[in-house]
């Protein structure tokens, strides 16, 4: 099947330069202090006006985002498009709390999708809930909790933004995948996003939702809304991830005094992501799915599940994703194999996108075996390309 411990082929974009520095980049990663301290000295540094960008443009901002703008991810766009792997611009400005905040990532969002209509290589777009409106509304409106007058209107806004960026999507042809939020704002998300996919999703996949398979209640919400697709006749547009937000979500529910939402460890997480990689794939007729992952059994369990059932690896219906900077034995091999393959790409202003890159370095040291693998594999590519 799949073969990823191919580093030619996954480190195929990377020069001999790029490799030295992904290597720097991942043995600091692997220690959680020295990330800590990182964080710690931007942060100060940016407080009192230092000029660092330059230093983490060059380094923690190159390794995991495309540009600051859309225009600037084109190099990134074309260095992936070379090993058959797409990319999908994520608007990645996150803490933002205003009206025009919100109102710029929805504008943001309809540029990446006009960028995608030209450009072969970006197959859809991706917005995060809580950059189109309040969290504290999402979540009044998730336990069902009245608005008052001003949070109606702050509502309807948050809709539209969500209409005009499905309307745009339809007209353009281009997917729109919506990610997924903590649990207590994610129903109001459901509820939008399901709206939608009745709307535009008649006949193939134009918006997609998210389910976070951490939480012990998603694989039944995967059946239900499938149950729905199959009785009102719409495609259920979904991304299957494990998922964020475990120590927050465990944390807010011992304060509150409600079930603890989170699988009770990794392997039940597994089973029921795996469990979902079967029901999806056994109801394309149904259902499309972009398997956002960075473990390697899952992707080779859906690319056997799909040779099983007679799907072409290349089937539409079916793309693999990971994110820029991440997992590339994954990436490049899955589309090597013929799988559709896309990167999530982030992008944005240096200082507005550091609570992303904060994310990714302390999620890279606190997952498990995720940067002994990359340094691993970047080190065997290094060796390979020196008696080469």
């Amino acid at each position: 099947m799949i073969d990823f411990t191919n580093t030619k082929v996954a480190f195929g974009m990377k020069t001999n330069a790029d490799l030295k520095q992904s290597r720097l980049l991942f043995t600091s990663l692997k220690s959680a202090r020295v990330v800590g301290m990182l964080k710690n000295i931007t942060l100060a540094a940016l407080a009192i006006r230092l000029p660092i960008k330059g230093i983490v443009k060059a380094t923690v901002f190159r390794q995991f985002c495309g540009g600051e703008t859309i225009e600037e991810c084109q190099r990134q766009i074309d260095r992936l498009a070379k090993g058959k792997v797409g990319a999908i611009l994520d608007y990645s400005v996150e803490g933002k709390a205003e009206e025009s905040d919100f109102d710029r990532t929805m504008q943001t969002t309809i540029e990446t999708m006009e960028f995608a209509v030209a450009n072969d290589d970006v197959p859809l777009s991706v917005f995060k809930p809580t950059g189109l409106g309040s969290i504290g509304i999402y979540e009044k409106v998730s336990l069902g909790d009245p608005l008052n007058e001003t949070e109606k209107v702050a509502w309807a806004h948050t809709k539209s933004r969500y209409s005009k960026i499905f309307a745009k999507a339809n007209e353009l042809g281009v997917p729109v995948m919506v990610d997924a939020e903590e649990s207590w704002i994610q129903p109001a998300v459901d509820e939008l996003v399901i709206h939608y996919m009745k709307k535009y999703n008649g006949e193939h996949a134009l918006v997609y939702n998210t389910a976070q398979l951490y939480r012990h209640d998603r694989l039944q919400q995967l059946k239900d809304v499938l149950a729905l697709a199959q009785k009102e006749g719409f495609i259920y547009g979904v991304k299957i991830v494990r998922g964020a937000y475990m120590e927050k979500e465990r944390e807010r529910a011992a304060k509150k005094g409600y079930e603890d939402p989170i699988q009770p460890n990794k392997a039940a997480t597994d089973s029921d992501y795996n469990a979902a990689v079967d029901l999806i794939l056994n109801n394309l007729d149904h259902m499309a799915v972009v398997f956002g992952t960075h473990n390697e059994q899952s992707i080779q369990l859906a690319a056997e599940k799909m040779a099983a059932l007679g799907i072409p690896p290349s089937d539409p219906r079916v793309l693999v994703a990971q994110l820029f900077g991440m997992s590339d034995h994954i990436s490049f091999n899955a589309a090597a194999y013929g799988m559709n393959v896309a990167k999530y790409l982030p992008f944005g202003p240096v200082k507005d996108v550091l609570p992303y890159l904060f994310r990714r370095a302390e999620e890279n040291t606190s997952v498990e075996g995720q940067t002994g693998r990359e340094l691993s594999l970047i080190q065997e590519e290094v060796k390979r390309r020196k008696q080469a």
